[in-house]
């Protein structure tokens, strides 16, 4: 990045938004799923299997997605993804009592969410001069609790009328409303999507340390992605379980953490700013995290509740900014980008395959959700250890 390049704020803004618009695909399923589980009796692993196929897609999906932008410029993926997204959620609509089907059509809206989980974040950080780039890092770390409280928002409506095809419907809208600026940018040629393509060309290859590394920060952001996955997709139905909350009541306990964790996004990216290294701040972030999971025993459904959501929260707000940031603290300045983002967020979809599965077969077992605290809670204890072997290692280089 050029100290004296200009910011894009369509690029920033448009970045933001697709991989929003992604997270809220992804996330129109917990806030409902209380309701479809008790509708169409779906097994709870497959229930889970909902969430983790996204991860499964982009696994498959993501270097292939860098390469094939890499070639062709990030237009034929992002009008792909569009479909993909469109298909995806009228399967579900059309036939929701076929859980087998709603897995495949989950499964296609995982591969478009690939697309906009490389192109999204990319973008908005190729867009941005030297000075905002640390805000532009901690925008895009809140692009996961932004679809999510949206997709939230959108739900509160499904809950009340019992109505869950609420959420698919404005699912679909959002879809075309995105189609027609998508178009408008094309067309005016507002972005230089071509950075994406000449980034690799221009900035070389990775170097093995720089592999290296952004392998660190893969692990560190694959464990951070499986308790954090895990916890927001069954955190409705624990609520429910656990404390006999009624839905509009789990809803609400969901969004709290989502709420304080956007926020504390946009605080890191302050922080970093600022001077605070990314890999302090990762540490810290999962500490806070794993300190709410081997809390768990011990939370109610009063105060101390309501502080560990607050606290967790807070974690998985720093501790997201700090990974999003790590690709451009590792390969610096003009740089291949595309090529590090695809490398921690292959990772990533590993954590999201694996997180709300395994919390789902622990659910299944006598006393599984306490079952569940001691193992994230080491989870997040070894990517904060990564977080500080991370800090080392560049501080060294």
């Amino acid at each position: 990045m050029q100290e004296d390049k200009r910011s894009n704020w369509t690029g920033i803004a448009f970045g933001l938004t697709l991989a929003s618009f992604a997270a809220w695909q992804q996330f129109k399923l917990p806030p409902v799923l209380p309701l479809l589980l008790e509708r169409f009796g779906y097994d709870r692993v497959l229930a889970g299997a909902f969430m983790s196929v996204y991860a499964v897609a982009g696994l498959l999906a993501t270097l292939p997605v860098a390469r094939w932008i890499a070639r062709a410029g990030a237009y034929p993926a992002l009008w792909t993804a569009l479909v993909l997204f469109l298909l995806g959620n009228l399967v579900t609509w059309a036939a929701p009592e076929v859980g087998w089907l709603v897995l495949i059509a989950r499964g296609a809206e995982g591969v478009a969410f690939a697309v906009c989980a490389v192109v999204g974040p990319a973008t908005a950080n190729m867009s941005a001069s030297h000075r905002p780039l640390p805000l532009v890092i901690g925008l895009t770390a809140a692009w996961v609790p932004i679809g999510q409280v949206v997709a939230s928002l959108v739900a509160q409506p499904a809950l009340t009328s019992g109505r869950w095809a609420i959420a698919w419907w404005a699912a679909m809208a959002g879809t075309l409303l995105l189609t027609l600026w998508t178009w408008r940018i094309q067309r005016r040629r507002a972005i230089a999507f071509a950075g994406a393509a000449a980034a690799s060309a221009v900035g070389g290859t990775l170097t093995p340390h720089e592999r290296r590394s952004l392998l660190v920060a893969g692990i560190a952001f694959l464990l951070f992605s499986g308790q954090y996955y895990a916890y927001m997709t069954w955190l409705p139905q624990y609520l429910v379980e656990a404390f006999g909350f009624g839905p509009d009541e789990a809803l609400a306990g969901y969004l709290v953490p989502v709420v304080v964790l956007a926020l504390w996004n946009v605080i890191g990216g302050w922080l970093l700013r600022h001077g605070l290294a990314a890999g302090p701040m990762l540490a810290l972030g999962m500490l806070l995290q794993g300190a709410c999971w081997f809390l768990l025993p011990w939370t109610d459904a009063g105060w101390r509740g309501l502080a560990s959501l607050l606290v967790y929260g807070i974690g998985a707000g720093l501790a997201p900014t700090a990974l999003f940031a790590m690709p451009s603290r590792v390969v610096g300045p003009g740089r291949p980008l595309v090529q590090a983002f695809s490398i921690v967020m292959m990772a990533r979809n590993v954590g999201v395959l694996l997180g709300p599965v395994v919390l789902a077969q622990l659910s299944k077992l006598d006393g599984g959700w306490q079952l569940s605290a001691p193992i994230f809670g080491g989870v997040s204890a070894a990517s904060a250890a990564l977080g500080l072997w991370l800090t080392l290692r560049l501080r060294r280089r």
